[in-house]
């Protein structure tokens, strides 16, 4: 059995008295799914896995593809699209767009995440894949990536379509892609109106007007889908994303979402506990060019746990000994654990920050001798 290096770190803070956590609201939805936007925590759930029809928050999968394309430099904001018959005509709500005219990039993605103009989202998505049903392909092997595996998109809008789904849980993990991926392309959620062709939209996302911690994202409207809306927003650097499915009223949607937002924020808090490559422990190299490497995490570890609750954290270090170069550069040397109140709630790799490469004959030698002592 492999033997292990034992590191305790112990975490304290101020001696403020623990909330205790109460159960998330009773909501009128079918589906919710509250998040932190950092660590992935679940602070409130119901239903997460059930797929369901997404209407026009659909617009975020289309949305993380254009802002892809953007950043690989395959599109431009100041790109001009030509809008076609079939964008033209598409139904639902609309940017006003008008057919053969040339609109650009930058214009229809204000007029898709502002107005949830459905021609606009038609329009970049036969821009970008040639024609819709080859854009949706391109939606769900993205969704297959991301792991969102309780997920089928048939269009780029959100039209009901019987194979038209997503679940709550899955739209939660799509909009920590959408903005972790691309923050300053985010921000367009936050605007509260666009005009385009001498015409005035609000964002529907009326939580905008409500909270001013709210930033986004995108909402939802169908027979089927009934009212729906992701939320998110950011308060003390703290971001929550939230999901409501199924509700019978903007105002419900509304509700629902700032009942949840509300929850999370008052009774959890999210910790940067490491960054990623901040050193966390020095341990002994054998046949090296040098006796000794540094270990950390390949990425930053955000803990989501109840408020006033940090002191009650501990973490554990567990190292492989007798570790011989060559060792290369983020290679997997042992374990970090960290613990609430006794409790495991994370174990992330850890890993070397620095390579070493075998050391000369001589320290070959020694270290070989001085392995037969150990």
């Amino acid at each position: 059995m492999k033997r292990f290096i034992l590191i305790f770190i112990f975490l304290f803070s101020s001696q403020a008295i623990a909330l205790p956590v109460p159960s998330a609201p009773a909501l009128d939805a079918k589906s919710y799914h509250l998040i932190d936007f950092h660590s992935g925590h679940v602070l409130a759930s119901k239903n997460a896995d059930e797929k369901l029809a997404p209407a026009s928050m659909t617009k975020i999968m289309t949305a993380l593809i254009v802002f892809r394309e953007l950043n690989r430099g395959n599109l431009s904001l100041d790109e001009k699209v030509r809008i076609s018959e079939k964008a033209w005509r598409t139904p639902g709500s609309r940017m006003f767009i008008e057919v053969n005219k040339f609109v650009s990039i930058d214009d229809l993605l204000h007029g898709m995440l502002v107005q949830s103009g459905n021609d606009a989202t038609v329009a970049l998505a036969e821009h970008i894949a040639g024609d819709e049903a080859t854009f949706a392909e391109f939606m769900n092997q993205l969704a297959n990536e991301l792991g969102m595996s309780n997920s089928h998109f048939m269009n780029s809008s959100g039209l009901p379509d019987d194979n038209h789904y997503t679940t709550a849980r899955d739209l939660a993990v799509l909009t920590q892609y959408l903005i972790a991926e691309s923050p300053e392309l985010y921000k367009i959620n936050a605007i509260k109106k666009f005009t385009y062709n001498g015409i005035t939209q609000q964002n529907r996302n009326k939580l905008l007007w409500r909270d001013s911690t709210v930033d986004g994202v995108k909402t939802g409207h169908t027979e089927a889908a009934g009212y729906c809306l992701t939320s998110s927003a950011v308060r003390d650097n703290m971001r929550l994303i939230s999901v409501v499915m199924g509700t019978d009223s903007i105002e419900s949607r509304n509700n629902a979402n700032q009942a949840l937002l509300n929850y999370g924020y008052r009774f959890f808090k999210t910790h940067l506990l490491y960054k990623a490559n901040q050193s966390l422990a020095t341990t002994r190299v054998w046949k090296g060019s040098q006796e000794s490497v540094t270990a950390g995490l390949s990425k930053d570890l955000y803990l989501t746990i109840p408020r006033n609750q940090y002191k009650e954290l501990d973490a554990s270090l567990h190292i492989k000994p007798q570790l011989i170069a060559p060792i290369s550069k983020q290679q997997h040397i042992g374990t970090a654990t960290i613990k609430l109140k006794g409790e495991t709630i994370a174990q992330r790799p850890l890993v070397t920050l620095q390579a070493v490469s075998k050391g000369s004959f001589m320290q070959v030698l020694k270290d070989e001798a001085l392995l037969l002592l150990e």
